[in-house]
């Protein structure tokens, strides 16, 4: 894909300091007063995926060790090493060495570690305990319940949110000028929309759309992004409550073949749609409620179409 290549755009736009890093100004805070004291302890950055762990830790590595930072830093992933001989050979052999070029210890970045095995998360809590004195480690997760306590309890633990609205549209401003992108109010509401806070995925829809035409708009990245249109979704809302079943179970079946949307993905648009229509605040409540009984279904094997149409149908009876 040449020089506008996905892979160079997320190296390129990686943060390298402290103040480059969006959404997570709390914890930035906190961290970079560690690194300037030159006293970290052990880190357990946990939250969903693209929001910034992994970024913030190399910026550690590079505000830390400087040009040396690669040297002086290990990130392994253990989704594809969860077991227990990666962390007695691999990661016990980088941290039993001193650091190249600093006093600082060196930084083990061990990322997706709720994947790790019990036994391996039993040695590396010994690990860890056992070379403090030469290499700090910095744990990324999804899920900080995995993680054993003894874990736990040797980290700073550090819980990561999804971006708001006004860091993504911020950051996908910026994308666009410096690559000569044109891109509205709308469109930048839809990356927020089709990401959900999440930085990756933003750049990657962005960057998709701008492959198409250099003039982004909110229906190329609906269209590029397998999301059906807000505006669309409500209309089905609005049809089902004002008891047109038929419009509104006709118009969704559009919008699921259109979109090649399943029936999970269009439940969530759906509930995330009904939070934002002005309605009676109860009968709102009771479109939520029905929302979660319907994708409690879907999860357990219930055909996803007749469980849409129940749901329109529930939204008809509404009082």
């Amino acid at each position: 894909m040449g020089e506008n290549s996905l892979q160079m755009w997320t190296e390129k736009y990686r943060p390298s300091k402290f103040s480059e890093v969006y959404g997570q100004k709390d914890i930035v805070e906190k961290v970079k007063a560690f690194v300037e004291k030159g006293n970290m302890p052990h880190l357990l950055f946990a939250g969903p995926a693209g929001i910034g762990k992994t970024t913030l830790s190399l910026v550690i590595a590079k505000e830390l060790f400087g040009e040396n930072w690669r040297n002086n830093l290990l990130e392994t992933n253990a989704s594809d090493e969860r077991g227990i001989d990666v962390i007695r050979n691999k990661v016990k052999d980088f941290a039993r060495t001193k650091a190249i070029g600093t006093k600082f210890p060196k930084i083990v970045y061990l990322d997706e570690c709720d994947n790790l095995t019990k036994e391996a998360q039993q040695a590396l809590r010994r690990t860890m305990e056992s070379y403090s004195g030469t290499a700090r480690f910095i744990l990324s997760c999804n899920y900080p319940s995995k993680i054993i306590d003894p874990i736990q309890s040797r980290c700073a633990v550090f819980k990561f949110k999804p971006l708001n609205k006004e860091d993504i549209v911020e950051l996908m401003g910026s994308i666009a000028t410096k690559e000569d992108i044109s891109l509205d109010d709308a469109a930048k509401g839809a990356l927020f929309d089709v990401s959900g806070g999440d930085v990756r995925r933003a750049i990657n829809t962005l960057h998709s759309s701008s492959a198409v035409n250099k003039t982004v708009s909110a229906d190329t990245i609906y269209e590029i992004s397998n999301f059906a249109k807000p505006r669309d979704v409500d209309t089905v809302l609005m049809m089902s409550l004002d008891g047109e079943f038929e419009k509104a179970k006709n118009k969704l079946l559009d919008i699921m073949l259109n979109n090649g949307l399943g029936g999970l993905d269009m439940i969530k648009q759906i509930q995330s749609e009904v939070s934002k229509l002005d309605i009676d605040g109860k009968v709102k409540m009771k479109m939520i409620e029905k929302c979660g009984e319907i994708e409690f279904r879907m999860v357990e094997g219930s055909d996803e179409f007749v469980q849409l149409e129940a749901l329109l149908a529930s939204f008809g009876i509404i009082q």
